[in-house]
């Protein structure tokens, strides 16, 4: 099952935390090999963590986790802006509309369906929250994890290439996308509304009220206006 749970909120749930941040670690360090901190407790953390991110959490049965995600809105600091506007010849991603997603985590042995699952889960609670897209760092790994999962981003900027790639992805949260998430993965719609709503304690509804049409096209004009974001949105057909 989905969880949705801020960071202050994760010392309700220990052992779903602590195996989190533990596959974590795993991810990174081990299997990608990235200069991350790991605690002696063998627990990934960074400096967002400590800002009140809101995570998505796949909950295997034994309550331990299976996958996950990061979600900051770009209002204060992200990741993208801090380390990687060199990406967008430093032009800062800033807007209400746009979150940025940031460590995409998946435990071993996992179910295949549990990156799907987690980006529907994503599409799910930014709409609900009124927000248009999802910004993030990606590398050439998850190209094949995005095309298999029908989540290819926009790519707003990138530096390398092939397996050295390293870009900065835009995915727009829409109800066609969303049916499409949910009808590959044979989830009900009911079902994954239902997740958020328990999550928030929120009444089950089928108004989710995305953006209005209008903060949207903003949102598109000033990503339009990143020097290279038209140069390169053909790219998003290599995924």
């Amino acid at each position: 099952m989905i969880r949705y749970i801020y960071a202050a909120d994760l010392h309700k749930h220990p052992a779903l935390a602590r195996s989190m941040f533990r596959d974590r670690a795993d991810q990174f360090r081990t299997r990608l090999g990235w200069a991350v901190t790991v605690d002696a407790q063998g627990e990934e953390r960074d400096e967002y963590d400590a800002m009140n991110p809101l995570y998505i959490i796949w909950e295997d049965a034994d309550g331990r986790h299976g996958g996950s995600m990061r979600l900051l809105p770009t209002t204060g600091r992200t990741m993208v802006n801090d380390h990687f506007s060199h990406l967008t010849d430093g032009t800062q991603i800033q807007s209400p509309l746009i979150w940025e997603c940031t460590r995409f985590c998946i435990a071993r042995g996992a179910n295949p369906g549990v990156a799907a699952a987690l980006m529907l889960a994503c599409g799910e609670v930014v709409r609900a929250f009124g927000v248009a897209h999802c910004v993030g760092v990606f590398d050439a790994r998850m190209v094949r994890i995005y095309k298999r999962i029908g989540a290819c981003p926009e790519i707003l900027g990138f530096q390398g290439e092939g397996r050295e790639m390293i870009a900065i992805g835009l995915w727009e949260c829409s109800d066609e996308a969303q049916s499409e998430g949910a009808a590959r993965l044979g989830i009900n719609p009911d079902q994954s509304r239902r997740w958020l709503a328990d999550s928030f304690g929120w009444p089950i509804s089928d108004d989710t009220d995305p953006a209005p049409v209008q903060a949207r096209h903003r949102v598109m004009s000033n990503i339009a206006a990143l020097p290279r974001a038209m140069a390169w949105a053909g790219h998003q057909a290599a995924c």
